[in-house]
């Protein structure tokens, strides 16, 4: 998990220049505000939105009132893709913004029309959203087989493949995350984040710094704990 690796493994999960310059170049810039909604769940879907600063929260509400987080996206991620090439489309996840910046707005329509006239930027878009069905089914595979427990060791090992930076003796996740935004990729309460927080510090496995960052110090013990299958990085991410 060096920073030179997660780099390239990130680079490599990027939209080619070819399609980057089609999404340019039929897409208009948009400010995005803290604590806002790019779209919530069920609305018509007239937009797909590419990011270009700031971050977005990809997730969706229970009927408990509960929040499972799925993505947190940052610069050159796509959010809203799955209704693409479908009849009467409606966002099936909410688009959470949790840190002000610029989305790039691309007409669902408009993208769907010139992809057709391009079979090879259509195969290389479909390809990355597939890749990104694949990470929606190992995290929902982690918290269905290991319980929520399972679920923030498996967020704290993907967290940290995204925004991991390698020290001396451990990992420092270079995100501040609250307990309830913890929480919520867990689908578990506040409450019960915390106290598996508080465990994984008298076990020295975790610390944290006064930000709120999170430094791992025994990688191995969480993957231990799920039975990590060492997924490529490009799958196991937090993005």
């Amino acid at each position: 998990m060096q920073a030179s690796l997660l780099t390239k493994n990130r680079h490599e999960e990027l939209l080619s220049n070819e399609l980057h310059a089609l999404l340019d170049s039929i897409g208009t810039t948009k400010k995005i505000r803290k604590d806002t909604f790019l779209f919530q769940e069920g609305m018509e879907a007239h937009d797909i939105y590419l990011v270009k600063s700031g971050l977005v929260q990809i997730g969706k509400l229970g009927e408990d009132g509960k929040e499972l987080t799925l993505r947190i996206c940052k610069n050159d991620d796509v959010v809203g893709e799955l209704t693409l090439f479908s009849d009467n489309p409606i966002y099936l996840l909410n688009a959470k913004v949790l840190k002000s910046g610029e989305v790039l707005a691309i007409n669902k329509d408009k993208l769907e029309h010139e992809l057709m006239q391009n079979s090879a930027l259509t195969f290389e878009f479909m390809k990355w959203v597939s890749n990104q069905m694949r990470k929606f089914q190992y995290k929902i595979r982690d918290l269905l087989l290991n319980g929520k427990k399972g679920a923030l060791y498996s967020t704290l090992i993907r967290l940290s493949n995204s925004y991991g930076i390698e020290q001396n003796n451990g990992v420092l996740i270079d995100m501040a995350l609250t307990n309830q935004e913890l929480a919520a990729f867990c689908a578990a309460t506040r409450e019960s984040a915390n106290r598996m927080l508080v465990d994984l510090r008298k076990q020295d496995v975790i610390s944290m710094n006064k930000s709120g960052k999170i430094f791992i110090k025994d990688m191995q013990f969480l993957r231990d704990e799920i039975g990590c299958e060492h997924c490529p990085i490009e799958i196991c991410n937090i993005d």
